[in-house]
């Protein structure tokens, strides 16, 4: 797509809350296009446990690619999206959180491309595993 510019995040994203709005939000602002690496059910497991994900991979998918803001999902199996990212090469690579760039998952090879790297504040207040927990009613 010469011309336009690509952005790339990830996460599990297993019950979207206001939190992933906001984060998938100002990521679309970065970029022309927001492809959104999305991690496989396989890979939501060894990573959050037996009990996840809540939602599996076709249907957090579903939701994802209904966001207007999202232009594209993409599902991947390993724990990290770095095989993602390499294979794509996005214009910039977007994180939320409290993350230094050295932390990133393919934020040297984003960069080392003339990409660059972008961590977006979260939202407080939002997470998947308190919306859990509370309705589990431990809250």
């Amino acid at each position: 797509m010469k011309g336009y510019t690509i952005a790339f995040t990830n996460g599990v994203f297993d019950i979207l809350h206001p939190g992933h709005i906001f984060s998938l939000s100002a990521a679309a602002k970065e970029a022309d296009y927001l492809v959104v690496g999305l991690n496989a059910d396989a890979s939501v497991k060894r990573l959050k446990g037996d009990s996840r994900p809540v939602n599996n991979q076709d249907a957090r998918s579903i939701l994802l690619s209904a966001l207007v803001m999202v232009d594209a999902v993409v599902l991947f199996e390993e724990d990290t999206p770095l095989e993602l990212i390499k294979a794509l090469m996005p214009d910039v690579l977007v994180k939320g959180g409290d993350y230094t760039i050295d932390q990133v998952v393919g934020a040297k090879e984003v960069i080392e491309n003339g990409g660059k790297v972008i961590i977006n504040p979260i939202l407080e207040g939002f997470s998947t595993t308190a919306i859990i927990e509370k309705s589990r009613g431990n809250s």
